[in-house]
């Protein structure tokens, strides 16, 4: 009798042990997450500080791509050039900077741990690409297209990747029709994105709330 008592003791111990461990290994992913691993999406609205705590989860990396999905400053716009600047001045000079269009194919292609900055102005981009603002014949289609490969490529990286999006859903409703289609399409990306990442994040006025 004493026996069978020793032994249900050490399976009670054996098993509680083996809890523990699990439960631990899930704390620990989920604050390595936390801290930047995984798929991250980043929200925020204008001048809220989003993309500097973008760049401050990826500063732990030794190697990092930066993919710049905005217009490339021009001559013709010296306020959005010296937006670009200021960010540029921002990034470690160790970091590969991608300027591109195609998201997809800039993740699916990474290798090491990937900024993306940001979703609101490559959606304006691909927007202007499908011909979205004219209100051109299979706009629609066009731009789901282009989206869709977006997610694909987001649900199937394994490399740690943070994106950075404007939060548009707190705004009055936009008077032009662009604008509200601008406000539409990212607002269904953002759902899209959050959904497939392992953690969402709100910046206002530089503060971070944990979605």
């Amino acid at each position: 009798m004493p026996g069978m008592m020793n032994d249900r003791r050490r399976r009670i111990a054996d098993l509680t042990a083996t809890r523990l461990e699990t439960a631990a290994a899930l704390v620990r992913r989920y604050g390595r997450r936390g801290q930047g691993n995984g798929r991250v999406l980043i929200l925020g609205g204008v001048r809220s500080g989003k993309s500097r705590h973008a760049e401050q989860l990826m500063a732990r990396y030794n190697h990092v791509v930066y993919v710049a999905a905005g217009l490339p400053p021009g001559d013709d716009d010296a306020e959005w050039a010296a937006r670009v600047a200021a960010h540029r001045a921002r990034r470690p000079a160790h970091w590969r900077t991608v300027e591109t269009t195609d998201l997809a194919g800039a993740l699916r292609a990474a290798t090491a741990p990937t900024l993306i900055d940001c979703l609101g102005t490559w959606v304006s981009r691909v927007l202007d690409e499908v011909g979205a603002w004219q209100q051109e014949e299979g706009w629609q289609q066009r731009v789901d297209e282009r989206l869709h490969d977006f997610l694909d490529a987001w649900r199937a990286t394994t490399i740690p990747v943070v994106a950075v999006s404007n939060e548009v859903g707190s705004g009055i409703v936009p008077p032009t029709v662009a604008g509200r289609v601008f406000r539409d399409v990212l607002g269904a990306l953002n759902t899209a994105v959050a959904a497939e990442s392992h953690g969402t994040r709100l910046v206002v006025a530089g503060k971070v709330v944990h979605l």
